[in-house]
């Protein structure tokens, strides 16, 4: 198969999400993927220049060592809604050469904008069209006057496309809210090298950062998303008076600088521990290296839900999990999944005291471990490339789950 890929975010530079593993691993085993991506965050970068040229990356990969995925990113303007408007034209421009050259089997929507210009493009060439849905997305949007058109748009998109495929039930409700229809929505779990998370050792990482026996980590990865908690939870270890009491930060985002300040300002650099972005292949590693893992998030519209990824790894890790009650969440997993849910961020360190208290941290890892058992790649990726199959030859008579 020839798969073509249109998202607003950067692909190398952001994840690795379900689309880099399923994607990756399809062009191991002989399709060809591209994608046309977009430098979302153009605005942290150093280039000064107001015009960010196209530019073509061969051989790409995120999650797995040997993914051959070419990266193409359009040209566009680097300045506040100016970047939205040029790559209406510039990605318009691009699927449309991509389709005459490239000729692909499918096309794979994980945007907005692009997504929308992919169906049409799509609908006029007869070439299926997949959303893959991992957020929703008009929530994403910074400027908060263009959501609702954000929203109109990907309602379209949802309501148009030939496949809907979304990572839990939660999301899938969504989507069906937003006109996508039942026979064609379908839910693809969150997958994980569930093998190399379950034997990972965390004891190098943990000499290299100075822990020691006794103490308590709590672990997070991933973006540092201002409504992400851990600023609460920073300034809450920052406050406490047990020396032993710690938190792993791994990753990068709007609340690094707020972080590096608690830090300075409390000095207990060696409490709250930040290291940036690390290779993906060390995370299994980092993760062992913790005792509970958290995820603090606000519950707010962006949340409410979408099951992280990070989530799934983290309980293939046996690694008990603290976690805002967000309703994809809850819905995903239930009360007895290894996961202690939380009202709020500031109630992380309680909740992760009375798992020490109570024995919770090996029994709560054993269930979480065994919740997620299934989310395989090995099986998962069988499953999407059915589903993919089933568009591009339709007489496969292939189902979709619902």
């Amino acid at each position: 198969m020839k798969i073509l890929v249109v998202q607003e975010s950067d692909w190398v530079e952001v994840g690795p999400h379900d689309t880099h593993h399923l994607l990756e691993r399809l062009s191991q085993d002989g399709n060809q993927v591209r994608v046309i991506d977009y430098h979302v965050r153009w605005y942290n970068s150093k280039e000064s220049s107001l015009f960010s040229k196209r530019t073509v990356r061969q051989k790409v990969h995120k999650a797995i060592p040997g993914g051959d995925i070419t990266v193409i990113t359009p040209a566009f303007i680097r300045a506040p809604l100016a970047d939205y408007l040029s790559i209406l034209f510039s990605h318009y421009i691009e699927i449309k050469k991509q389709i005459r050259k490239f000729r692909p089997d499918i096309i794979i929507g994980l945007g907005i904008i692009n997504t929308n210009a992919a169906l049409r493009l799509a609908k006029k060439h007869k070439i299926p069209l997949v959303h893959y849905v991992l957020d929703e997305l008009h929530q994403l949007v910074p400027q908060k006057r263009l959501q609702p058109l954000a929203r109109l748009v990907e309602r379209d998109n949802l309501s148009n496309s030939d496949l809907v495929i979304s990572t839990n039930q939660g999301m899938r409700e969504y989507c069906l809210d937003m006109g996508s229809k039942i026979p064609s929505t379908a839910v693809l779990k969150h997958g994980v090298e569930f093998d190399k998370y379950a034997m990972a050792d965390g004891s190098q990482i943990r000499h290299q950062l100075g822990l020691v026996e006794g103490d308590l980590v709590l672990f997070f990865m991933g973006w540092l998303y201002t409504f992400s908690g851990l600023d609460i939870v920073a300034r809450m270890i920052a406050e406490s008076d047990d020396p032993h009491l710690k938190i792993l930060i791994v990753g990068n985002g709007e609340l690094w600088d707020s972080l590096q300040e608690i830090k300075q300002a409390d000095k207990i650099g060696d409490r709250i521990i930040t290291v940036g972005w690390k290779p993906y292949p060390e995370m299994p590693s980092y993760i062992a290296a913790s005792d509970i893992c958290i995820l603090p998030a606000q519950n707010n519209r962006i949340m409410e839900n979408i099951v992280p990824i990070k989530i799934i790894e983290y309980m293939a890790a046996r690694k008990p999990v603290i976690a805002t009650e967000l309703p994809g969440l809850v819905k995903e997993f239930g009360p007895d999944s290894g996961i202690a849910f939380i009202k709020l961020p500031d109630e992380t360190i309680i909740a992760a005291y009375s798992l020490v208290e109570h024995g919770g941290i090996s029994e709560n890892g054993r269930k979480a471990q065994d919740a997620v058992k299934d989310n395989n790649w090995d099986v998962l990726v069988p499953e999407f490339k059915s589903l993919l199959v089933g568009l591009v030859e339709p007489n496969s008579d292939q189902l979709i789950n619902g």
